[in-house]
Formats: structure tokens, C-alpha cells, sequence
């Protein structure tokens, strides 16, 4: 089982949202039993917290469930517990970057690095937006997260091959 972990600031916009997403996708292609995710913030601002409301309405209107998931923060151990984490953001990257053991580098990215012609290398924060931002937050996190599933799907196959 591959498991991957998707890093935003406070874990209640950008990565509740793509942990949410990829479940979904996960499901629909009959692959939750190989691929595992979960989300964390950089920051603990929102520790046990839901997503915020206007993700949580952003992902229903696309049929995704994200208001059960509860905000948490990076922890050290999730270097070792998870195959590949992924950043919305350089800083994310950066922080990552930081707090990892450097055998492990390899194995942290940016989400979009999945979604090359979209036309953004980060996912912008929505949470001082509108439902704008809220918009383009999603849709740049359904390209990454269409992207990585490509990604897996052959690594996955290739591994299994």
C-alpha cells in the first residue's frame, strides 16, 4: 500500500480538500485498497478543527465529502509513515524540506508538480478569498490529484508487473 500525506498551512482549505478528493478518486477506481491518504498543516492553528465551511461547500458541490476530516499537524513520525507527501505550496516544500531526514527528500514534491499544463506550480490559499478562490483552489487540486493518480496507477502497475 502506498500512502500519501497532502501539506497545507492550518489542514483546512487546500489539504482536507485534496485528501478528500483523492479518497473519492481512490474509490471510483477501485484502488483503496492500495493507496491510503491523509492531510496535515504545517501549523497547528486548527488542531481537531473541520475543514472551513466554504471548502467543505466547494467539495459537496462536486459530490465530496470533506466535514468529517479534523484539522492536525505535521508530526515528525509522518516522514517515515508515508511514501510521498506533497505541499500546495513552495513554502509548505520548504518546511518539509527542513524537517525531514534528508534520505527521505525524494520522497516530498508539490501537488501541482502532478498537473504541469495547468498553468500554476502552487495552489494559492483560498482562506481570505470568496468563493472564487474557493473555486480555483478545487479546481487546481482536481488536476494535481488527476495527475498523481496517473502517476500511481502506472507506478503501482509497474510495481505489481
Amino acid at each position: 500500500m502506498k500512502r500519501i500525506l497532502f501539506v497545507c498551512t492550518g489542514n483546512i482549505c487546500r489539504s482536507p480538500t485534496s485528501e478528500g478528493l483523492f479518497r473519492h478518486r481512490i474509490r471510483e477506481a477501485g484502488l483503496d485498497r492500495l493507496l491510503l491518504a491523509d492531510s496535515a498543516g504545517t501549523e497547528g492553528y486548527h488542531v481537531g478543527d473541520p475543514p472551513d465551511p466554504r471548502a467543505i461547500a466547494e467539495a459537496a458541490r462536486h459530490g465530496v465529502e470533506i466535514g468529517d476530516l479534523r484539522a492536525r499537524r505535521l508530526e515528525s513520525a509522518d516522514f517515515e509513515r508515508f511514501d510521498l507527501l506533497l505541499g500546495m505550496d513552495r513554502g509548505h516544500l520548504a518546511l518539509m524540506r527542513r524537517q525531514a531526514p534528508p534520505q527521505i527528500h525524494d520522497r516530498l514534491g508539490l501537488l501541482l508538480a502532478h498537473a504541469p499544463d495547468c498553468g500554476y506550480a502552487e495552489v494559492p490559499d483560498p482562506y481570505y478569498g470568496g468563493e472564487a478562490e474557493y473555486r480555483l483552489s478545487y479546481r487546481l487540486i482536481d488536476a494535481g490529484i488527476r495527475g498523481l493518480l496517473r502517476y500511481l496507477t502506472e507506478t503501482v502497475a509497474g510495481a505489481s508487473s
